[in-house]
């Protein structure tokens, strides 16, 4: 399960940086910017979320420890 979260985090972090290097400035928020720009910022969910559930599955296992 570790190394699935690992990985998962890596790819929505390679997905997000992609994302980011479609965002054309000069017309920011028309067209495919406004896409890139979705996708940059649900990636961003996408890892908080993931590093959010490692986190809890890091306490449940030293909650098992400790009974």
């Amino acid at each position: 399960m570790k190394k699935a979260l690992i990985v998962l985090i890596i790819l929505a972090i390679v997905l997000g940086v992609f994302n980011a290097t479609q965002i054309n400035l000069d017309q920011s928020f028309k067209g495919d910017n406004a896409v890139a720009a979705i996708g940059v910022i649900g990636c961003a969910c996408v890892v908080v979320l993931l590093l959010i559930l490692r986190s809890s599955k890091k306490i449940a296992e030293r909650a098992k420890g400790n009974s």
